[in-house]
């Protein structure tokens, strides 16, 4: 079943976001009502070693969003992080994901009890499942119940997915009563998933988009499809006097995207948020949609699996 309006408006927690001289992020208004910054930091591939560091480093720099997942295995850096930031909790939104090993009704409330052990948070700001699954969909479909269990009780402010194609979600949705807030793809200007973004804007989805800036493409040296090489972008970041991945990340923010690019080092940390003091015109944003090859860079979540990424989240 589909959720109405006046379920988002009965499940939304008062905990707002408050908007201060160092947080820089525009915000955008889930469709339950709580606010979520536009741009946050994303920790996968984040060493144990890093994660804290970088994490204080991106809320003193002004960012109010961190997203991490159990499958990072760095949920307990992210919490001394943001300790450690000297910000208050209450303005940080802070996301985590529920893994496939522990998908299942009962399995996926332990686990997140278990994240926010870990996290040492008393409440999640979004809760999202991190694989649809589709070969074992049962208990993709008995995770979002327990996820919308989490909502009614607010230990989560709000729920959603990850890697949920158009089908996906409305399989979802014929079978539980909360409409996702959130579906976090894989999304840059190689791979913009237009009608992914038409399919989520439909149902009242805010899109959110890891590997942002390219992915696994730019760490593959794919020149053709990395977008901060295309010489497009390249010419509107002169055009701004803005660095290659400003652009591309402005471009998310401008079409109504959430966008987690990942970074340890503190100048590209300060780079990827310096976005707020321009915005591209229609024009720009139409010549880096041209760039779509269609093709991903991460896996297909057609056929992932627990086997696909063998981690181990331990208890």
């Amino acid at each position: 079943m589909i959720a109405t309006r006046a379920t988002f408006v009965a499940h939304a927690v008062a905990h707002p976001l408050k908007k201060d001289m160092k947080e820089k992020s525009t915000l955008i208004k889930l469709n339950n009502g709580v606010q979520m910054p536009a741009l946050g930091l994303g920790v996968l591939r984040s060493s144990k070693e890093e994660t804290p560091k970088a994490v204080e480093t991106a809320i003193k720099a002004g960012y109010r969003l961190i997203d991490t997942a159990a499958a990072y295995l760095n949920e307990r850096e992210v919490g001394d992080g943001i300790r450690r930031s000297g910000v208050d909790r209450s303005e940080i939104f802070v996301t985590t994901k529920l893994w496939l090993t522990h998908y299942g009704y009962e399995s996926a409330l332990r686990a997140s009890d278990s994240s926010l052990r870990k996290l040492g948070l008393d409440y999640l700001d979004l809760y999202l499942l991190h694989w649809p699954v589709p070969a074992a969909f049962d208990a993709t479909v008995e995770s979002y119940r327990a996820a919308e269990k989490l909502l009614a009780e607010g230990r989560v402010r709000a729920i959603g997915v990850c890697n949920f194609s158009p089908q996906h979600l409305r399989n979802l949705m014929e079978r539980t009563q909360i409409v996702p807030a959130v579906n976090q793809v894989e999304l840059h200007p190689s791979f913009n998933q237009r009608e992914l973004r038409e399919t989520d804007a439909k149902f009242g989805i805010t899109t959110q988009s890891w590997s942002p800036i390219g992915g696994a493409h730019r760490r593959a040296g794919d020149a053709q499809k990395d977008p901060l090489s295309q010489p497009a972008v390249l010419q509107i970041a002169d055009k701004y006097r803005k660095t290659p991945a400003q652009i591309v990340l402005r471009w998310h923010v401008d079409h109504g995207l959430s966008a987690i690019p990942k970074s340890v080092r503190r100048e590209r940390i300060e780079e990827n948020i310096d976005i707020f003091d321009f915005t591209l015109s229609p024009e720009d944003l139409n010549v880096i949609d041209a760039l779509d090859t269609g093709t991903r860079s991460g896996p297909d979540p057609e056929i992932f699996d627990a086997n696909t990424y063998p981690v181990k989240v331990e208890d």
